[in-house]
């Protein structure tokens, strides 16, 4: 199964034609909206260096889910 997504508005220029690999190994400061001053901090204060490793912190993962929850709490 195939699948297909635009990543284009969530990644800087450089990196739209980047492999999956590639965008994964790069900085945060790759990602739309994140700046290498953001990118810095995230990697002194919480040791990210890297987009995958942005994407598999448990913080951030816990944080996910808890507004996926907001929204079917009642």
């Amino acid at each position: 199964m195939a699948v297909s997504v635009d990543l284009a508005k969530a990644l800087d220029k450089d990196f739209e034609d980047k492999s999956l690999k590639e965008i994964l190994d790069a900085s945060p400061a790759a990602l739309a909206g994140i700046t290498d001053a953001k990118a810095a901090a995230l990697k002194e204060q919480l040791g990210i260096k890297t987009i995958r490793e942005l994407g598999s912190n448990k913080y951030f993962a816990v944080a996910g889910v808890l507004v996926a929850l907001e929204g079917k709490a009642g």
